[in-house]
């Protein structure tokens, strides 16, 4: 079997590294004149994590591709991390924000496209009462606290190496004697977690019942397939299993679609015929603008309707004065008029199915054990065969790889997502923009295989 000879990644390695900064030096100064006043010269933490010695600081971004501040064009794999994966700067919803933003951006007022935005919501994701948040992360948190308020219970279950932003009880993973401990790299964490949470490997439906079985439990916080340590899809059988165990325990089931609506434009929920008791979607639903819902069934809506009206409704941990803005709305509103449907996805799922077969074509031409997985329009590789769980993806990943492969990708005009090898294509893309990924690939594994 062919191997990567990792004898040559450090020559490689530097051999990029010098080619990316002669291509990037606006970049490179303007993030050390960042360094003045933002944390690591950058606005938000993980700014950081892309290879090479600086990020690249974006000049303009339209469709599937952006331009950086030193000229240089790329096709964008990335799209935010999801955000944008309407395509950068979706006509729609600029024409939303454009003719909404002088009438008002927040006054902690309903406008009416808020009725329009429930019924876009209630008809997509087909739950039937819902609220806004600014984040799937807000989201998330917010259910987790109506889920314990509805059932008195206070514990969480989450699923190894899990995504669900920067939830705390998503925070924890399985340690290696079993227990539950924090996630490495998690910071400033409060709590012993298994004080308020247990975690189970995904796909372990025995795991599951027994985890379920005190009844202490208030809600299974899941996505339908994990998304962020790799693409890890369920096993038959799974999602049956975790719906039945859920009721028969009286456990409420959160389904969070925030990187799983790349299945469709009902997520995985409508292709697979999930029934969740929440649903959270997030990221891509306003076409980039911060903005993000929550679904739930008219049952769970009534269980905690004390929690949401009367004197004490603002101080109950949920929403936020920025929360369903004017300019949130009219963008949510635009955006789910003009995108994330049937006929975008049309578009979108065979450009992710060509990436994903350009991909396997490299791994076959080379005899290596590496995995493609597909979801929808979203597409990733692993340096392993196919992972069963979190746990096993895990302990698969490769940093020096990865960092390898993105920087090689951007030094010829391919961006990837960072923390792992993902791609999500979006209508805006073209054959010609996976066929470019599928070249570069080519050539850096070339260069790595003995």
């Amino acid at each position: 079997m062919p191997a990567v000879d990792r004898s040559r990644l450090p020559s490689l390695m530097a051999a990029e590294t010098e080619l990316f900064m002669r291509r990037t030096p606006q970049s490179a100064a303007l993030h050390a004149e960042a360094g003045r006043s933002l944390l690591g010269g950058v606005p938000m933490n993980w700014m950081t994590r892309w290879p090479g010695t600086h990020p690249i600081f974006v000049s303009e971004a339209r469709g599937g591709h952006f331009t950086d501040v030193d000229g240089n064009s790329y096709v964008d794999l990335c799209l935010g991390d999801t955000g944008a994966m309407t395509g950068h700067s979706l006509p729609a919803t600029v024409a939303a924000l454009n003719e909404q933003s002088p009438n008002g951006i927040t006054t902690m007022l309903p406008s009416a496209d808020a009725i329009a935005v429930g019924d876009a919501l209630r008809e997509r994701f087909g739950m039937p009462v819902w609220q806004l948040a600014m984040t799937a992360t807000d989201a998330n948190r917010f259910v987790l606290r109506l889920a314990r308020h509805a059932t008195g219970r206070k514990k969480v279950l989450v699923f190894n190496w899990c995504y669900h932003g920067t939830v705390d009880e998503a925070f924890n993973v399985i340690g290696p004697d079993g227990s539950v401990i924090p996630r490495p790299g998690s910071s400033g964490w409060a709590v012993e977690p298994d004080e308020y949470v247990k975690v189970i490997e995904f796909n372990d439906v025995a795991a599951l019942e027994e985890a379920l079985r005190p009844g202490d439990v208030a809600a299974v916080l899941a996505e339908p397939a994990l998304t962020n340590i790799g693409i890890v899809p369920p096993q038959p059988g799974f999602h049956d299993a975790l719906r039945r165990i859920t009721r028969d325990t009286g456990t409420l089931l959160v389904i969070d679609e925030t990187h799983t609506i790349c299945c469709g434009p009902g997520g995985a929920t409508r292709e697979w015929g999930l029934d969740p008791d929440f649903f959270v979607i997030g990221k891509p639903i306003a076409g980039g603008m911060p903005a993000a819902a929550y679904g739930m069934t008219s049952e769970v809506a009534e269980r905690i309707s004390d929690m949401t009206t009367g004197d004490d409704a603002d101080v109950a941990g949920i929403g936020g004065t920025l929360t369903a803005n004017s300019l949130a709305l009219a963008a949510i509103r635009a955006t789910l008029g003009a995108a994330l449907r049937e006929e975008d996805f049309a578009i979108a799922v065979p450009l992710a199915e060509r990436w994903a077969a350009g991909v396997q074509s490299t791994i076959d031409a080379h005899k290596l054990d590496w995995t493609v997985n597909q979801l929808g329009c979203r597409s990733e590789y692993w340096f392993c065969p196919p992972p069963r769980n979190g746990g096993q993806a895990a302990a698969a990943v490769d940093h020096e790889l990865d960092a390898f492969l993105h920087l090689w990708c951007i030094n010829r005009g391919v961006l990837m997502t960072p923390f792992h090898n993902m791609a999500l294509l979006c209508p805006a893309h073209t054959t010609d923009d996976v066929d470019r990924h599928t070249e570069v690939f080519a050539a850096a594994v070339a260069a790595l295989v003995v």
